[in-house]
């Protein structure tokens, strides 16, 4: 499941409705090893298609550095399809090389309503997951331990 906050879903949203009608693309980055996305980085599709999406090899080098310095690492890679449903196509099956990550789709053929989607994709095998959208990650899926104490 990808449990994820409400303002990074509407960045993702937000980034998919700007580069319409091309493809958007961008990651969600988190603290290493916690599965928690937290950061929204929008990056260039160097494709500018509609069909489309390529990371800039470049921009996406200089993201990878700048998450090992801050110990964070890729947590989402999101894209827009602009004319389809939010499932991966043939091609973004082919590209995905982070079996740990989780890989959201965004439809943007409805001008008026968005679809969005995550998988996990491994060894080209797309798996469709649960998207929980919260608030914060305070209290989502706590426990009883996960509980402050209150003096």
């Amino acid at each position: 499941m990808l449990t994820i906050r409400r303002d990074l879903v509407d960045a993702m949203v937000a980034h998919a409705r700007q580069d319409h009608p091309h493809e958007a693309c961008g990651v969600l980055a988190g603290p290493a090893g916690s599965d928690r996305p937290e950061r929204f980085i929008k990056m260039a599709n160097s494709a500018s298609s509609d069909t489309f999406y390529e990371f800039d090899s470049r921009e996406l080098i200089e993201l990878y550095r700048e998450l090992q310095s801050q110990d964070e690492e890729w947590v989402v890679f999101y894209h827009s399809h602009t004319a389809t449903e939010a499932y991966p196509s043939r091609t973004d099956v082919n590209i995905a090389s982070y079996p740990e990550a989780h890989y959201v789709l965004i439809s943007t053929r409805d001008p008026d309503v968005h679809e969005l989607r995550s998988y996990r994709i491994i060894d080209g095998e797309v798996t469709e997951e649960p998207v929980e959208v919260v608030e914060s990650y305070m209290f989502s899926h706590t426990g009883a331990d996960d509980v402050p104490d209150v003096p």
